[in-house]
């Protein structure tokens, strides 16, 4: 099922035509109409004519958050502000906020990407869509509720929190299609059983998660408790929002929106390309924004490039779940470390919850690692020598994923706080 058949199925010859033709357009309107870009191109001596073939991207320069930043609010428009109908900022939380601007035409193409995710994930026209991410100057809940309108699906702008009312609304609309982070769907799940719901009396049939790095455990948990089929999708302010790219119902890797989004993975070290299949970081350059055409930007998510062809009859590249952040990896005794690691081996091990922190601090001279992770009642309450067991269980598997040895704290279910949004898996305590 597509939306737009004859882009998403398109010849791979006529695709990277229209990529160059289009990536040529961007660096000439980025270069004649944002002075960041017209410095940074005169300053490596590229100029818009210079850019021949797709291979001669490598020769633009990278574009940062730090980037965005420096030129806030408006520097990196493209476009007269009378031009600009709708703004989005991230929350700033870290620093300045990055602000993007979309015109009448862009909002029009983010729809339309939407909704092409959308039906890969098996929505229609006739199902009833829960959005509960947050809306407001995030761009999650907005893009999405857009693209489902764009289908014709009835969409319920519920926003985040109050599980107890989502799920009464879920009830009562006989919602069939969920939207959330994959942490707050899990929300749902225990909140469904706290309340001695039967999950098999909702309507529910499909979930679309994204925002936060999740993993295939995560995703078959979910599936279960919700009984739903989930698919990840991926997007990111910076470059539009959601719409990306996303999965089909194969589950097979997100399918990439190529015709709107030229995507290269590369080492985060060299920045030099990595080859298809290994693991490096996304970088994204925009093809079609108006308002504020983006080179080459830096997400810091790493990700594997899939160039099989996919059994769905798609022809775009695909990528795999986001792996982590360069940005959130945890250096720890000289190793790399990434939450999804740790999540990957407690989904494994049965008797603990979906839910965990790892707690990074430096005592003496060394760093070292707690992951309280959550456990049944039962467990919990039971003789010690079991609890014991399943402790040193944790350790064993988690010392052969990460090559270094981490302590383990079981904790009584519900003692981690719970997020409506991207959940915070890690707190690091030391003073770097």
């Amino acid at each position: 099922m597509y939306w737009e058949p004859e882009y998403e199925t398109m010849d791979r010859d006529d695709l990277r035509q229209l990529q160059l033709e289009r990536l040529q357009a961007t660096v000439n309107r980025a270069y004649m109409n944002v002075p960041f870009y017209r410095r940074k191109l005169d300053e490596i001596g590229v100029q818009p004519e210079d850019i021949k073939s797709l291979d001669d991207i490598r020769r633009l320069p990278f574009t940062t958050k730090d980037d965005l930043r420096e030129n806030y609010p408006y520097g990196m428009f493209s476009v007269p502000l009378r031009d600009i109908v709708r703004l989005h900022a991230s929350s700033g939380t870290t620093g300045t906020a990055t602000v993007v601007g979309y015109t009448r035409r862009d909002i029009k193409i983010w729809a339309n990407l939407v909704a092409r995710i959308l039906t890969a994930g098996g929505v229609t026209k006739d199902d009833v869509v829960q959005i509960s991410f947050g809306y407001g100057l995030f761009t999650g809940g907005f893009g999405l509720h857009y693209g489902a309108e764009k289908i014709g699906a009835s969409v319920i702008p519920i926003s985040s929190g109050n599980t107890r009312r989502q799920i009464q609304i879920m009830q009562d609309f006989r919602t069939t299609v969920l939207i959330c982070t994959p942490s707050y769907a899990l929300v749902i799940a225990d909140t469904l059983y706290e309340m001695g719901i039967n999950v098999n009396s909702l309507y529910l049939k499909y979930g679309l998660f994204g925002a936060e790095p999740w993993s295939e455990a995560m995703r078959e948990e979910i599936q279960e408790k919700l009984k739903i089929t989930a698919t990840d999708n991926y997007g990111l302010s910076e470059v539009m929002g959601p719409g990306v790219a996303g999965e089909c119902l194969k589950q097979k890797g997100l399918h990439v929106n190529e015709d709107h989004f030229l995507v290269e993975v590369v080492d985060p070290e060299t920045l030099e390309p990595v080859r298809p299949g290994d693991v490096g970081e996304l970088v994204i350059t925009t093809l079609t924004r108006e308002a504020m055409p983006v080179l080459r930007f830096r997400t810091r998510d790493l990700t594997r490039l899939i160039t099989e062809p996919c059994e769905c009859g798609r022809t775009f590249a695909r990528i795999s779940r986001i792996l982590g952040r360069t940005d959130d990896m945890l250096i720890v005794k000289g190793v790399n470390v990434f939450p999804s690691q740790i999540e990957k081996v407690l989904f494994e091990i049965e008797g603990t919850e979906p839910h965990y922190q790892i707690v990074v601090e430096r005592k003496g001279r060394l760093d070292e690692i707690t992951v309280l992770v959550e456990v049944s009642e039962e467990i919990f309450f039971d003789e010690m020598k079991r609890q014991h067991q399943l402790i040193e269980t944790i350790k064993k598997r988690l010392a052969s994923e990460l090559g270094i040895s981490v302590d383990v704290k079981l904790v009584e279910k519900k003692t981690l706080e719970r997020f409506e949004g991207k959940a915070k898996r890690v707190i690091d305590k030391r003073n770097l």
